[in-house]
């Protein structure tokens, strides 16, 4: 019948504009900002840095080893190292940053800078309510600004999270023996130096040392 895919096609578009006005599930739009779509895990924004603990400088787990400055395609994040160190995760004395920008206006989230990073300490967030009058300064973020607790890497990403966690603590476990059997080691070695040499054994008494004649 002539036409007839384009009836069929009219009333597929009936249905489904009828349907837009009885079924919530098959409706297109929401009152935003009154509701809100649920985000999904696996969506990305812009970058945060994750630390642990209560206290954001203390427990940030960025080492300041650019990695991420330099795999960065759009080039924005800037990055520079501390003078001194402090105890990573694992204990072991690390550098850190004191300066940590990025450069949300240039961000393509692209999420390259996660991909390289060997500590877990750059992720991507899923907030994107960041608009701004300030088109400079106000869309430059810095190390506090980009500062999220390990709890709040949970909330937005939680199997990711949890991976993350179990990776760290089986690292962390790792150093922990390995540090322990040093210290032990170091322990008996100072303890056989403290001794001192052992002494030769004496001939028994009445004998002749050898070679001596009777």
């Amino acid at each position: 019948m002539l036409g007839e895919g384009i009836l069929k096609g009219l009333a597929e578009t009936a249905k489904n504009f009828v349907g837009s006005f009885v079924s919530r599930e098959r409706l297109t739009t929401v009152e935003y900002p009154e509701e809100r779509v649920p985000t999904a895990e696996a969506a990305r924004v812009f970058p945060f840095l994750v630390y642990d603990g209560s206290d954001w400088e203390a427990g940030m787990r960025c080492v300041a080893c650019q990695i991420c400055e330099k795999e960065c395609p759009p080039k924005c994040i800037y990055i520079e190292k501390s003078k001194d160190k402090k105890p990573d995760y694992v204990g072991k004395m690390q550098i850190y940053p004191t300066r940590f920008d990025i450069d949300i206006s240039v961000c393509m989230s692209c999420q390259i800078c996660v991909e390289v990073c060997p500590f877990e300490a750059i992720k991507m967030d899923t907030d994107f309510e960041l608009s701004t009058a300030d088109r400079f300064a106000g869309l430059l973020f810095d190390r506090k600004e980009l500062a999220r607790s390990n709890e709040y890497y949970h909330k937005i990403h939680p199997t990711e999270a949890a991976e993350v966690d179990a990776r760290l603590a089986e690292e962390k476990a790792k150093a922990q023996l390995k540090a322990k059997a040093a210290a032990a080691a170091a322990q008996a070695k100072a303890s056989s130096a403290a001794k001192g040499p052992e002494p030769s054994p004496s001939s028994p008494a009445g004998s002749n040392p050898p070679g001596a004649r009777e």
